[in-house]
């Protein structure tokens, strides 16, 4: 397997970043659209279009969801799906689950994940944040300097796993 830096240009998306972003498209094109194109063909038959609110907004909506539709589709398009683990698993790089420990001995877990799929509540970071890219290549027990707005904060990593976890589906 090539090995992802984060310096890489590619752009990079796990298997289930991919197939969350090919659900949205799915629910919007063949769910959401239709809905709302519904409610806009209803509130215009109700005659005045100038002063009509739903239609409004409905038309509103529809620029909304066909912008998001046309993104994602270009998006895909560009993505570049990591569905093997490294050769090495004994470094940190994309997919992997690091956990780092601070001065003040508190540890979190992250999940290195494209920009498209980072969510700080499921602790799935951006592999373009600083962090990431400082831990990037790195060996358990490293010692990891990362510049913050507050200052330089130092980590170490005190674990390194790649797979599924509990918490993903």
């Amino acid at each position: 397997m090539t090995k992802i830096s984060a310096g890489s240009s590619a752009r990079y998306i796990t298997p289930d970043g991919e197939q969350a972003l090919r659900e949205e498209l799915q629910f919007l094109w063949k769910v959401k659209r239709p809905e709302v194109t519904q409610a806009v063909r209803e509130a215009a038959a109700q005659g005045d279009r100038s002063e009509n609110a739903e239609y409004i907004y409905g038309k509103k909506q529809l620029r909304e969801i066909d912008r998001r539709v046309r993104f994602l589709s270009k998006r895909l398009d560009e993505l570049t799906v990591v569905d093997r683990l490294p050769d090495d698993q004994s470094r940190v790089y994309f997919g992997a689950w690091v956990t780092v420990e601070d001065e003040a001995g508190d540890e979190q877990s992250y999940r290195l994940v494209g920009a498209d799929e980072f969510d700080l509540g499921k602790g799935y970071l951006s592999i373009n944040s600083p962090l990431a890219r400082a831990l990037i290549g790195k060996y358990l027990d490293d010692e990891v300097s990362v510049k913050t707005p507050e200052g330089w904060k130092v980590v170490v990593i005190t674990g390194i796993r790649y797979g599924k976890t509990v918490s993903d589906k």
